[in-house]
This record gives C-alpha cells, sequence and structure tokens, in this order.
C-alpha cells in the first residue's frame, strides 16, 4: 500500500517512544503507568476482557488502542492478532466467557463493526503499512457483517442471533458509533485501494438517521451515551451538536465528579467521563473537555489502573472494580486533550469530514418529506438538526 499524504514521513509514536501528557492533570509517567496496568489485564492468548475475565470485541479494540497510544506495541500487536484469529466466519465477533468459550452467540454490529476504528487508529499511530494490509481483509467482514444488519431508514440492528435472525430494535449509541467505524473503514479502503461506494452511502443514511431520526432507536434516554455518542461518532456536528450536549448537561453531568452512566442513579463512571470529554473536544470546547478529564482523576488508583465508577450517595466505588476500558479510555482522552498527542489524536474530531448532519439523496426514503405539504425541500419536513448542516 501507499502511504497516505498524511502519513508521509511519519514514523509512528510507537516507534519513538513518545507518550502524551496532559499538562497539569496527567504526567507522561502516568499515562504509561495507565497503559501498563491494561496490559498487565491481557490474557495469554492476547484477548484483553472484563475484570470478570469475559471479553467483547468493543472493549478489547479500545484497550489495544490506548496500548498503542502508549507506544507498548507488542501487547497491541497481540491484542489485534487475537482480534484477527477470532473472528466468526460471518464477519463477527461473538462474547467470549471467562473460561475461554463463547458465553454468548448472539453477536453485535457495533463490535464486528468498531474493528476498522481500531485499525486505522493503529495505521496512524504507527504508520505500518504492513499491518494495515494484514488486517484489512478483517475490517472488511466486520463491517459487512453489521451493514447486513442495516435498514432503509438507514439504523442498525445491534445484535444478530445464534439461529441467524436479526434482533428488532436498533440503539443509538451503537449506530452512532458505528457511524465513526464506517468513516474510518472508508479511509482504510481507499487506502488499500479497494474502494467501497457502497460504504460511503450506507454511511450517508446511518449519519443522517441517527441525527436526525431518535424514533429509529429504542428508548434508551436515561443512559448518557445516548446523549452524546451523536456528536462522539460524529453523525452530529456544528451547532446541533453543541445544542445537544447543552441540553443534557444538567442532567448527566455532576459538578466536580463527572458525567452519570444513567440519570436516574447517583453514580458516575470514569469512561462516560471521558467520552464526553473527547467529544467536547472535538466540538471545540477544548476548556470544558480539559475539566471534565481532570474531575474524574479522583478514580485513579495507585499502580495506574482506574476504578470504574463512584457512588456518590453511599461514597464507594461502584461497581469494585478497576476496568481495562475505563483505563483505556482515559489514555485516548489524554491523547485527544494533550498538547502534543499522537498521529491519531484527533481522530473523533475527524471523523465526520463534511457536513454536520447528512441528508440522504431520496429524503423520502427515511420519512423526512412525509410531513410536507408542499412537496420536496420544505424546511418544514427536514428536521432540525439538518438545517445546521
Amino acid at each position: 500500500m501507499p502511504q497516505p499524504e498524511h502519513l508521509a514521513g511519519y514514523p509512528g509514536r510507537a516507534n519513538t517512544g513518545l507518550v502524551p501528557e496532559v499538562a497539569g492533570i496527567l504526567t507522561v509517567d502516568q499515562v504509561l503507568a495507565t497503559g501498563r496496568a491494561i496490559a498487565a489485564d491481557q490474557q495469554d492468548d492476547g484477548a484483553i476482557g472484563w475484570p470478570d475475565g469475559h471479553v467483547d470485541a468493543w472493549n478489547h479494540i479500545e484497550c489495544a488502542m490506548a496500548l498503542s497510544v502508549c507506544g507498548l506495541r507488542e501487547p497491541a500487536r497481540r491484542a489485534y492478532a487475537w482480534l484477527a484469529g477470532a473472528q466468526e466466519a460471518n464477519g463477527s465477533w461473538p462474547v467470549r466467557a471467562a473460561d475461554g468459550l463463547a458465553g454468548e452467540w448472539a453477536a453485535e454490529s457495533n463490535h464486528a463493526a468498531y474493528c476498522a476504528v481500531g485499525v486505522w487508529h493503529e495505521l496512524l499511530v504507527t504508520g505500518d503499512s504492513d499491518f494495515a494490509t494484514a488486517m484489512w481483509p478483517t475490517v472488511r467482514a466486520g463491517i459487512e457483517f453489521a451493514l447486513g444488519l442495516q435498514q432503509p431508514r438507514g439504523e442498525i440492528i445491534w445484535r444478530r442471533h445464534a439461529d441467524g435472525s436479526p434482533d428488532d430494535y436498533a440503539l443509538l449509541a451503537g449506530s452512532s458509533s458505528m457511524y465513526a467505524s464506517l468513516r474510518c473503514a472508508i479511509a482504510l479502503a481507499e487506502y488499500a485501494a479497494d474502494p467501497q461506494p457502497d460504504w460511503e452511502l450506507a454511511a450517508g443514511l446511518l449519519g443522517h438517521a441517527a441525527a436526525c431520526h431518535g424514533e429509529a432507536f429504542a428508548d434508551k434516554s436515561r443512559y448518557s451515551m445516548d446523549w452524546y455518542y451523536p456528536v462522539l461518532g460524529g453523525p452530529v456536528r456544528g451547532p446541533a451538536a453543541e445544542r445537544m450536549l447543552r441540553a443534557g448537561w444538567d442532567t448527566f453531568v455532576v459538578p466536580g465528579l463527572g458525567v452519570r452512566c444513567v440519570s436516574d442513579e447517583p453514580w458516575v463512571t470514569g469512561a462516560e467521563t471521558c467520552e464526553l470529554a473527547i467529544a467536547m473536544d472535538a466540538i471545540g470546547c477544548h476548556d470544558e473537555a480539559l475539566d471534565l478529564f481532570e474531575q474524574v482523576q479522583f478514580l485513579r488508583a495507585p499502580g495506574g489502573g482506574y476504578w470504574t465508577g463512584w457512588q456518590f450517595v453511599h461514597q464507594a466505588h461502584f461497581p469494585r472494580e478497576q476496568s481495562s476500558w475505563t483505563a483505556a479510555a482515559i489514555v485516548l482522552a489524554a491523547d485527544a486533550l494533550a498538547e502534543a498527542g499522537t498521529g491519531a489524536a484527533g481522530l473523533f474530531g475527524a471523523v465526520a469530514a463534511g457536513p454536520g448532519v447528512w441528508q440522504p439523496s431520496d429524503p423520502a426514503t427515511c420519512g423526512c418529506q412525509a410531513s410536507s405539504r408542499d412537496g420536496a425541500g420544505s424546511p418544514d419536513s427536514v428536521p432540525r438538526a439538518l438545517q445546521d448542516s
């Protein structure tokens, strides 16, 4: 593969040994210690699981990305080797139980698609063309699995059961994440000289659904992820993005502590707080992103790991565990917020190239024109978010 222009001459952070720092919040040594805490959780076969030992592909990939940011190339590559080897013939990754067996044969579309984000991230960090070449078939199969669950309106059903049947609903957070996955997959397809024009169409329709058609998704509005993921994943940008985050701020953000996992529980979590910080930074609210990131440092453990969350009524860690994916979110947020991050530091900010939200070529496909009395082009027939683009 030829090296793309934005990678030309860039040797990769993992080769130079540089690790990002966030001035006044986390030093290089502290970020590296967090990366090493993730590596310590890696299983013998390369998988990186939950505290109870089970493994899902999405969190595993997030951890591999964090390892790369920390320059821990060997465990990162072991993680990607596991990912390639564990993929099912249909392109998916069922959740693996703690004993190494498949614990849940239903496979999630978001897990399958997220491989594209990890591989594109690794390419940006290391500039390793051979790695991208080797992983391209794995990425392509994962994306095709996910797109096999896309609906005409654009949303993607969240999982396929073991018997091959799809579930009956989509998730907004998952579909927003898959928008980011598709943008990364499209970039990889171009890099691999294997263009996938159908993916462009699928991404546009998916982004439009996530930005403008809340009715397409199951109601998970009590979860903070449903609030900020349309911004983090990229379907919503510009004024609509900031308006969306401001609207839910008082519901989900606990001053001085971070972000609630769910709106109706006194429980803040490190991963959600870091993801919101990345989303805020992606739309230009850097100071507020730094503030969120600093607030959540009270969850840091002495060895560099992070407690998953804090129940602030009982003043106790909940659950009482240090999770690899929380540590990974810390590292990725540090990279995004650092003055000098890795080559992938701006991934989430750049993933939504083009307009802030997307309009399909045929709006009637998703029902945008259904309420219009005077035909196509009526602004009243287009969801408000679209009018910001």
